[in-house]
C-alpha cells in the first residue's frame, strides 16, 4: 500500500471499558505523533457514522468492548476501503464471543477451561447441585476487561450470583475454574513477545487488578527455554486458529500438572500504563513508541 502520513485513533466508546480505552488512545496518539506522523483522536459512540474518517490513511483501533472488538468497526472500515490495526471482522467476530472461539480451539486440538452457555442471563435458574464443577466463574460470554464476572466457590455465592446475574440481559458462560497459574502473551504480526506471568492479590485478575490496583506484578514468565517455547506455541496455535493477524493478546491458565488452557483472545487489547502489551515489549527491549510502531508495520504487511 501508499505510505502512511495520516493515522485517526478510535478510542473512548460507549462501552463499561470506556475509561480504559479513553488512556489507551491517548497514550497511543502521543506514541504516534512522536513516531512523525500526522494524528487525531476520535472518541467513537457511533460506529455507522465513519465519515470523518476518510481522509485518513490507516486507523488505529484503540476502542475496546463491543464497538472495537466484536468485528462491525472492522467490517464497516472494510467496506470504506481504509485500512486499520488488527483482525479482519470475521476472526474479531469468533474471538468477541467467547463460546465460538472456545469451540474454534477445541475444534483445533487444544484445551480450555470447560464451560455451560448461558443464553438468557434473565431467566436462568440451573441449580447448584447440577453444575459440574466446584470451584467456577460465571463472566459475559462478549464482554472484556473482567466486566461483570463472578467467581463462585460455594453454594451461597452461587446464590448471590444468580440473584445479581438475574439483573443482567445478555448470554453468559458459566466457566471451570484453573487455579493455579495465569499468563498473557502478546503477539505483533510473526512475532511472539515474551509471556507475562500475572501475579495479583485479588482473588482473580479483574478490573480492579488490570486497570486500578499497584499491587498486581506483571512479570516475566520463564520457566526454561522449553517451556517457554510451549507456551509461546500454543498462543500463536490460538492466534491461528481464530485466525487472527496484526496483533492480539492471548490470556492462558496452566494447571499443577503443566497443562495450557486458552482462557480468551484480545483483538485489541488494552494500551495503557497498565497494560500487558507494551510491558511485554519492555522484557525484549522495546520502548512503547516502538512497540506501537511494531503494531502499525504488522497490521499493514
Amino acid at each position: 500500500m501508499e505510505s502512511i502520513n495520516k493515522i485517526a485513533v478510535l478510542y473512548g466508546g460507549s462501552s463499561g471499558e470506556r475509561e480504559v480505552s479513553i488512556e489507551s488512545g491517548k497514550r497511543v496518539h502521543d506514541a504516534i505523533i512522536e513516531l512523525g506522523y500526522e494524528s487525531k483522536k476520535f472518541d467513537i459512540n457511533d460506529i455507522d457514522d465513519l465519515h470523518a474518517l476518510i481522509n485518513f490513511d490507516f486507523i488505529f483501533i484503540a476502542l475496546h468492548g463491543e464497538e472495537g472488538e466484536s468485528g462491525a468497526l472492522q467490517k464497516r472500515l472494510e467496506s470504506i476501503g481504509i485500512p486499520y490495526t488488527g483482525s479482519n471482522a470475521e476472526s474479531c467476530s469468533h474471538s468477541w464471543n467467547k463460546s465460538i472461539s472456545k469451540n474454534l480451539i477445541r475444534k483445533n486440538g487444544m484445551k480450555t477451561p470447560d464451560s455451560i452457555q448461558i443464553n438468557n442471563s434473565l431467566s436462568f435458574k440451573r441449580s447448584y447441585e447440577d453444575i459440574p464443577f466446584d470451584h467456577f466463574f460465571i463472566k459475559p460470554s462478549m464482554d472484556g476487561s473482567s466486566v461483570n464476572i463472578f467467581e463462585i466457590k460455594n453454594k451461597d455465592e452461587y446464590k448471590e450470583t444468580i440473584e445479581k446475574l438475574n439483573t443482567l440481559n445478555g448470554p453468559f458462560i458459566l466457566e471451570e475454574a484453573i487455579k493455579f497459574k495465569e499468563y498473557t502473551v502478546t503477539i505483533i504480526g510473526d512475532l511472539v513477545l515474551p509471556p507475562i506471568e500475572i501475579k495479583t492479590v485479588n482473588s482473580f485478575y479483574d478490573y480492579d487488578a488490570k486497570y486500578i490496583s499497584n499491587d498486581t506484578d506483571l512479570v516475566e514468565a520463564n520457566y526454561g527455554d522449553e517451556w517457554v517455547n510451549n507456551i509461546k506455541n500454543f498462543a500463536n496455535n490460538s492466534y491461528q486458529a481464530l485466525g487472527c493477524s496484526g496483533w492480539a493478546r492471548v490470556d492462558i491458565l496452566e494447571n499443577s500438572d503443566g497443562d495450557f488452557y486458552f482462557l480468551e483472545l484480545n483483538s485489541s487489547p488494552g494500551m495503557t500504563s497498565h497494560s500487558c502489551v507494551p510491558k511485554s515489549g519492555e522484557f525484549m527491549g522495546l520502548s512503547y513508541n516502538e512497540v506501537v510502531q511494531k503494531i502499525i508495520d504488522a497490521s499493514i504487511a
